[in-house]
């Protein structure tokens, strides 16, 4: 992503080695790029709007209210509400390779209209239509879509075109859905109260008692949620970000690689087979697209 800060270079002007800012302004969005050219600890920073921080460059460790202190490098971000501090240590920067981050702030009206728009989109009989992003803190790591759009909005912001403006505000719409799409999943998956009554939040917990039954079907799940087959793929998909399918996969998935690990003498049919894949073929092109690597490649990579 560094690339894209060479238009950003010519623009900026160095006042500080620790936490040197640099602000872009749109109609609904502020753009911060902060550089820190020198090793510091506790450094704090607080935002009186709703943030997304995302790693350029170097590394970062954050010790943030609610989470264990962590490292924070290049393809992760985290989402902060408004006021929430954050403290900064930076244990690599030098002055010619210097820790960068962005902190991307979003007008609090901007996503309330964002938020009144996917909630009724994905709302069933008024049961899920409370989320927002501005409540508690969240990590995301190697979240594609989220790093695409966050590329995509620094390269627009600090490039001059004649529809900055328009393509900002659609950006920051779709990246607003997609931190939603992303909090939603993490709620519903990790078995809080939010959806312990709601149709969707049944069917994720059928999909997880039945793991290993082959024979699940999105038209069996649409029945257990009391919708039509496309009202059901179309809600599912709304909420979570994938469809029934990709989930049920990407569970199965999860499941293969803790028997890869735990079960090492299973031969990859077994494994597929105890996963609930029909064939072993599916099971590694499955595999692949999630993990990057075979099943194979993934086993290896655990017994080096």
């Amino acid at each position: 992503m560094s690339h894209l800060l060479s238009s950003h270079k010519s623009h900026r002007k160095l006042t500080t080695l620790v936490e040197n800012r640099t602000t872009y302004n749109a109609e609904y969005a502020e753009l911060n790029i902060y550089e820190t050219h020198a090793v510091a600890e506790k450094v704090s920073l607080t935002f009186d709007f709703p943030i997304i921080a995302s790693m350029l460059t170097g590394k970062k460790i954050m010790h943030l209210d609610g989470f264990e202190s962590f490292d924070f490098f290049p393809g992760e971000s985290v989402v902060m509400p408004t006021n929430k501090e954050m403290i900064i240590d930076f244990p690599i920067a030098t002055k010619h390779k210097p820790t960068q981050c962005l902190a991307l702030g979003i007008d609090a009206f901007k996503i309330l209209e964002v938020v009144e728009k996917f909630n009724h989109n994905v709302a069933i009989e008024n049961e899920n239509n409370t989320w927002d992003l501005d409540k508690t803190t969240s990590h995301l790591i190697n979240n594609v879509d989220v790093n695409h759009l966050l590329e995509r909005l620094t390269y627009t912001f600090t490039n001059s075109n004649k529809s900055k403006d328009v393509l900002l505000d659609l950006m920051i719409q779709e990246l607003i859905v997609r931190l939603l799409q992303t909090k939603a999943k993490s709620l519903i998956v990790n078995d809080t109260d939010v959806f312990t009554d709601t149709r969707i939040g049944t069917v994720i917990k059928f999909i997880k008692d039945n793991l290993t039954n082959k024979d699940i079907t999105v038209d069996q799940l649409a029945k257990k949620a009391y919708m039509s087959t496309s009202h059901f793929h179309k809600q599912f998909k709304n909420t979570l970000g994938v469809s029934p399918i990709d989930y049920i996969n990407s569970e199965k998935i999860k499941f293969s690689k803790k028997l890869i690990k735990e079960s090492k003498q299973l031969r990859m049919s077994e494994v597929a087979f105890q996963s609930g894949f029909n064939n072993t073929s599916y099971f590694n092109r499955q595999f692949k697209k999630m993990e990057m690597m075979t099943p194979q490649q993934f086993k290896a990579s655990i017994n080096k």
